[in-house]
């Protein structure tokens, strides 16, 4: 049997921490945001992680 491939868009958008968390980034911060308060653009700049839930769907495609 052959070796799993990493999903490689998901490898490009989120990463796993020391602690097995996923990191990840938000979206809505590329485009439109002359319309977006400058508090929301500053929040969407952060860094956020993925709930439990989820995080185990993510990890398994990026293999960590």
């Amino acid at each position: 049997m052959g070796k799993m491939k990493t999903h490689s868009a998901s490898s490009k958008r989120f990463s796993v921490t020391g602690s097995g968390k996923v990191k990840m980034f938000h979206n809505q911060h590329r485009h439109n945001t002359g319309m977006k308060s400058s508090k929301r653009k500053r929040n969407l700049r952060q860094g956020a992680y993925l709930s439990e839930a989820m995080a185990g769907t993510y990890r398994q495609l990026i293999q960590k």
